[in-house]
């Protein structure tokens, strides 16, 4: 008998069809790494922190004044997190949510009507650069979406709300097929 529960990703087995169709893919993100960060630190500064103790992978996101999210495909590694806490020692904060956040990714050519479909968020991209992130609502949920191409993007949720959001996700996916239609 274990003592620990196992592991188990919350969006395993989760596939939206009509993904072709659509033109909208949806794409349950590994649940690697998501760390918050908090402090007076810049994010060239956070860059170089990150690449020296072995996050240079990662991705920077902006949530909030004086807030990012390092997000990343790799496990988290214990030894990892003390190495970027020394580093940002008297500058800024770490704590690690890797275990409470969900990344979702949504592309394709209608990923923008879909993400309409439930966010005030202006997406054109004359608007909303690759890059940009912003927190925001996705219908009752609370979300983080970052441009992560032309038409790509990436939802961060809390755990407990990530089958939510991914069948809100494909309910709105089928409205956009239709609309395209």
């Amino acid at each position: 008998m274990r003592d620990l529960p196992q592991h188990r990703p919350v969006l395993a087995g989760t596939v939206h069809n009509g993904t072709s169709e659509a033109g909208v893919r949806l794409e349950a993100l590994p649940e690697g790494h998501l760390l918050h960060v908090l402090g007076a630190i810049e994010s060239s500064a956070l860059t170089g922190a990150l690449a020296k103790v072995g996050f240079a992978k990662s991705a920077i996101r902006k949530a909030g004044f004086r807030q990012w999210f390092v997000a990343g495909d790799e496990p988290l590694v214990p030894a990892s997190l003390d190495a970027l806490a020394a580093a940002l020692a008297g500058k800024a904060y770490v704590m690690d949510q890797s275990h409470g956040r969900v990344r979702i990714g949504v592309s394709g050519r209608s990923s923008r009507v879909l993400l309409s479909k439930g966010t005030a968020v202006d997406l054109d991209p004359a608007v909303f650069l690759e890059g940009h992130s912003v927190m925001t609502m996705v219908g009752h949920l609370s979300v983080q979406i970052v441009r992560t191409g032309e038409d790509s993007f990436e939802l961060t949720v809390l755990r407990s709300f990530a089958e939510s959001l991914w069948e809100d996700l494909s309910h709105m996916a089928a409205s956009a097929e239709k609309d395209s239609a």
